[in-house]
């Protein structure tokens, strides 16, 4: 089975180019964030039409999450628990039939946090503190999950083309690398550590700067897994060639495959 994360960065703009990465590697689960667009504006026939169930947590014009499945879905949850009073649309998790085992599946799109300090970032980090509680939920049901997103944290030094540029940035502060670690070692896996580990290997490039042509990218959509999900991980692929394609969003796939 082969679960995708991929900020898209606004569906509707760059739906030719998603449909054609679709189309060419056909993932089973596929997380989607930042698809800037309510429920009843998604795409939702184009992506029917390859095969895909579709569910939604949709925001106009800012923020939004999708997940798509090639098989149906079993239970669906939009919102990340802990704050009523949050409206931002920036979690859903759902639960397929895997065969041999059934697999949960969220999709993150975590705040990005600047400027830091200030209410972004204290938005930010509490909102990592309620992932983490609901991840330490979901590990108690044992089972085959994978948290996959945005985010919006660089781990190491080894993910980033230059540490002391990005010192003071909210994807690099030591409380947002402090709160990312926190949630991986309630017993968690990152996806890409665990198969391949090497250094440089980006899934963002900004559009300023010439940061793609340059090669200044950071590494920040992520597939934490549970030891279930990681137990059954062969592979992690970053298709950093999605960059390059014409209205190319700034973050690329990164897709995972398991024995499942």
């Amino acid at each position: 089975m082969k679960i995708a994360t991929w900020n898209v960065n606004s569906v509707k703009a760059r739906l030719p180019v998603v449909l054609d990465w679709f189309r060419k590697h056909a993932p089973d689960i596929a997380c989607l964030q930042e698809i800037k667009c309510i429920d009843e504006e998604f795409p939702r026939l184009e992506f029917e039409d390859l095969g895909y169930h579709v569910e939604t947590h949709g925001q106009k014009t800012y923020n939004g999450v999708a997940i798509l499945s090639k098989r149906p879905f079993e239970e669906v949850r939009r919102g990340l628990p802990g704050d009523d009073g949050d409206e931002q649309a920036r979690y859903i998790e759902a639960v397929v039939a895997g065969d041999d085992a059934p697999v949960r599946v969220a999709g993150i799109y975590l705040p990005n946090g600047n400027p830091a300090p200030g209410p972004k970032y204290d938005y930010k980090l509490s909102w990592m503190a309620r992932l983490k509680r609901h991840a330490a939920d979901l590990l108690a049901h044992e089972e085959v999950l994978v948290i996959a997103g945005d985010y919006n944290v660089i781990p190491r030094e080894a993910d980033v083309h230059d540490p002391a540029a990005w010192a003071d940035d909210a994807l690099f502060r030591p409380e947002s690398r402090a709160a990312f670690r926190a949630i991986k070692w309630l017993g968690f896996a990152d996806a890409f550590e665990q198969v391949d580990g090497r250094a440089h290997q980006y899934s963002f490039w900004d559009y300023q700067g010439g940061a793609w042509p340059k090669d200044r990218g950071i590494r920040i959509d992520h597939l934490l897994c549970s030891p279930q999900a990681a137990d059954r991980l062969t592979g992690v692929t970053i298709h950093r060639d999605a960059r390059g394609a014409e209205k190319a969003s700034d973050h690329v796939p990164v897709v995972g495959e398991f024995r499942v």
